[in-house]
C-alpha cells in the first residue's frame, strides 16, 4: 500500500500556499532538517530530507541543517559526519547554514529564566518514578508536584545552582507550569531541563544541564527564522507545547506541520532498535548492507536517485501506512537496468573441460557492455579457453521437464562463444559431481551455427585460466515478519531476525571486473546487480555486494 498523493499537490504545499496568500511569513519559506547525532540516517529520514529540502527548493527558499545535540550521552562526532555525507549523497546542500542546538544553549537558558520569572516554570525534585506516578493516565488527570508552588525567587536560585553543578544527576529538573489535568499528556508540566554531568561533543564540560527536545526545538526554530517546521506524525500531540513555549516567550512563531512517517515492510525504523542490532552483533555496524541506513544502502549499491524517486513515488500523506519494500527494490532495479554494465560471474562454480579444444589456445570474444543495445554501448575483450567455470545450477544429470540448460548428451550455447555438448561427468569417491566434459563445435564461433540449427539453452561462463576470484555477498530481507515492529505481546523484533539474510560465496568473475571501482554498478548475467564493497574490498581482495536480484516481485504483482 502506498500513500496516495503526489509530491506537487500535497497538504504541506497547500498550507504554504495559504501562508503566502495571506502574507504570514512575508512570502518566505525557510525549513530545517534537525537530526539527532546518535545514529546514522535511514530511509525514513530520506523522506524528511526530501520534504524539508525539496519543498524549500521548489519555493525558492532555504533549508538549515541543525543537529539536535541536546543529549551528550548518546551523541558522537561519527554520526555528525555521517549525516552530512548522507545528505550530500542524496543531492541536497545546506550551504553555510549548519547549526547545532548547542549553539543556543545560552539563549535557551535565558529563555528558561524568563519563564521562571513569569511564574511559568519551577524546579522539581520528584524522582522519575514519582513523576510518572504524579503524571496520571490518559483517563485520569495528574497531580501537582509538591514543589510546583515554590516561590519564583527560590526557583530562580535553584536553577542557577543547577547550572553551576551543585546537584547530582537526576536530583532536580526544571518543569513548565501548564496544566496537570490537560487531556494532552505533553502539557502536564513537561520537563524542560535535566541535570546531566556528561561531556558534550562540542561544548565539553561547560554545561551540566541540558534542555529537552520539546523546549529546545521550537525556540531554535524561532532563533533561526524558520517558517515551516516539518516533522513526523508522532509530534502532532507535541504541537500545542511547541506553540505554548513560543507564545509565552513572545518570540517569532514558526508553523509546525506534521506528516506521516515512512513505514517499510520487513524493516525496523526505530534508532533504538537499529542500535540494538549493531551493539548485539546481529549486523556488521550501521553500514551493514542489510540495514535501512542510507550509508548501508549506498554501500550496497542503491543509487541516490532511486531513493529520491521512491520518496517522490510514495508521496506525502497525513495518515500512517505501510509501503512495500518491494516497491523500493523495483525502483532501484529499474534504474540499475539502465546504467549497470553487464558482466559474467559464476557464483556457485562447476568446472567444464572442452576435451576437443586445443589445450594452449586462448581466444578473445568482443562482448558489448549492454547486449540489449550493442550499437550504443562499449565493448570489452573476454578470454576463452579449454577449461571454464559455469553455474552449478546450469547442469542437471537428470534434467526435469522443460530444462533448457546443460545435461548429458544435450547441446547448448555458451553465451557469445560456442555450442557445446556434454559427453561425460567426473565424480569424487562419494559420488559428488566435480567436473563435466564437453565437446565444442568450432563452426559455431560467436554463438550461432552456420547450418542454421537452433539450441534452446544459453548459459554464461568464465574462463578458468583467466578468472579472478572474489567474495560475493548475497543479501535477503533482515526480518522474516512483514511488520517486525508490530508483533503480538511477548515477541520482539529480534525474534524475527533472519539469520540467513547474509550468504557469503566464493565466486569466479571475468577478468575485467578486477578494474571495478567503488560506486560502479554491474549486472552479473542472470545473478543480479552488484557493486564493489567499500569496507571489505582491499588490494588483492575483491568483495562484491549484490545490490538486488533480477526477479521483480513488485512489478509482477502490481503490473501483472
Amino acid at each position: 500500500m502506498t500513500e496516495e498523493t503526489t509530491t506537487k499537490t500535497n497538504f504541506i504545499r497547500e498550507i504554504i500556499d495559504e501562508h503566502n496568500r495571506t502574507g504570514r511569513f512575508g512570502g518566505r519559506v525557510h525549513t530545517r532538517f534537525p537530526p539527532e547525532p546518535n545514529g546514522y540516517l535511514h530511509i525514513g529520514h530520506a523522506k524528511a530530507l526530501c520534504i524539508d529540502f525539496g519543498i524549500a527548493e521548489d519555493y525558492g527558499g532555504l533549508t538549515n541543517l541543525r543537529y539536535d545535540d541536546t543529549n551528550p550521552v548518546k551523541e558522537d562526532v561519527e554520526y555528525v559526519d555521517a549525516i552530512k555525507e548522507d545528505i550530500h549523497w542524496l543531492g541536497f546542500d545546506w550551504g553555510d547554514r549548519e547549526y547545532y542546538a548547542s549553539d543556543y544553549f545560552e539563549p535557551l537558558y535565558e529563555m528558561a529564566l524568563q519563564l521562571i520569572e513569569k511564574g511559568l516554570a519551577y524546579v522539581d525534585e520528584l524522582s522519575p518514578d514519582e513523576m510518572r506516578e504524579y503524571r496520571g493516565t490518559l483517563t485520569e488527570p495528574g497531580k501537582n508536584s509538591p514543589w510546583r508552588e515554590r516561590p519564583i525567587e527560590e526557583n530562580f536560585d535553584l536553577f542557577k545552582r543547577m547550572r553551576a553543578g551543585e546537584f547530582p544527576d537526576g536530583s532536580k529538573t526544571l518543569r513548565a507550569k501548564i496544566d496537570m489535568a490537560s487531556p494532552n499528556m505533553n502539557m502536564r508540566d513537561p520537563v524542560m531541563y535535566r541535570i546531566l554531568h556528561a561531556t558534550h561533543h562540542r561544548t565539553g564540560d561547560e554545561w551540566c544541564i541540558y534542555p529537552m527536545y520539546d523546549f529546545a526545538h521550537g525556540q531554535s526554530d524561532s532563533l533561526e527564522g524558520i517558517t515551516h517546521s516539518m516533522c513526523s506524525l508522532e509530534y502532532e500531540n507535541h504541537r500545542p507545547l511547541y506553540d505554548w513555549f513560543l507564545d509565552q516567550l513572545g518570540i517569532f512563531h514558526p508553523q509546525q506541520i506534521e506528516f506521516a512517517r515512512l513505514n517499510l515492510t520487513h524493516t525496523v525504523m526505530s534508532k533504538r532498535k537499529l542500535r540494538k542490532l549493531v551493539e548485539d552483533g546481529f549486523v556488521d555496524g550501521w553500514t551493514d548492507p542489510r540495514m535501512p541506513s542510507l550509508a548501508a544502502m549506498r554501500r550496497r549499491g542503491y543509487p541516490a536517485q532511486a531513493i529520491r524517486e521512491f520518496i517522490d513515488t510514495i508521496g506525502v500523506a497525513k495518515s500512517d501506512s505501510f509501503v512495500e519494500v518491494e516497491l523500493l527494490e523495483h525502483i532501484v532495479r529499474d534504474q540499475l537496468n539502465q546504467n549497470a554494465k553487464r558482466r559474467m560471474g559464476v557464483l556457485e562454480p562447476l568446472q567444464v573441460v572442452l576435451t576437443n579444444y586445443p589445450e594452449e589456445q586462448v581466444e578473445f570474444f568482443e562482448i558489448p557492455d549492454f547486449p540489449h543495445n550493442p550499437e550504443a554501448s562499449g565493448t570489452r575483450q573476454v578470454p576463452f579457453g579449454r577449461e571454464l567455470w559455469i553455474e552449478r545450477e546450469d547442469f542437471a544429470e537428470v534434467p526435469p521437464p522443460k530444462y533448457h540448460r546443460l545435461s548429458p548428451g544435450k547441446e547448448i550455447r555458451l553465451m557469445n562463444a560456442y555450442f557445446i555438448t556434454c559427453t561425460d561427468m567426473v565424480k569424487d569417491e562419494e559420488g559428488h559431481l566435480i567436473e563435466i566434459h564437453c565437446t565444442y563445435d568450432p563452426e559455431t564461433q560467436g554463438g550461432s551455427a552456420p547450418d542454421g540449427r537452433k539450441v534452446k539453452g544459453t548459459i554464461h561462463w568464465v574462463s578458468a585460466a583467466h578468472a579472478i576470484e572474489a567474495e560475493v555477498r548475497i543479501y535477503d530481507q533482515m526480518f522474516l515478519d512483514e511488520h517486525p515492529e508490530d508483533l503480538p505481546e511477548g515477541e520482539t523484533f529480534l525474534d524475527h531476525f533472519n539469520h540467513d539474510s547474509l550468504q557469503v560465496l566464493r565466486a569466479y568473475l571475468e577478468p575485467d571486473l578486477a578494474n571495478a571501482k567503488i560506486g560502479e554498478a554491474y549486472q552479473f548475467v542472470r545473478d543480479g546487480y552488484f557493486t564493489l564493497d567499500s569496507v571489505h574490498s582491499k588490494p588483492g581482495k575483491l568483495v562484491f555486494n549484490r545490490t538486488i536480484g533480477l526477479v521483480d516481485s513488485w512489478a509482477k504483482v502490481h503490473k501483472g
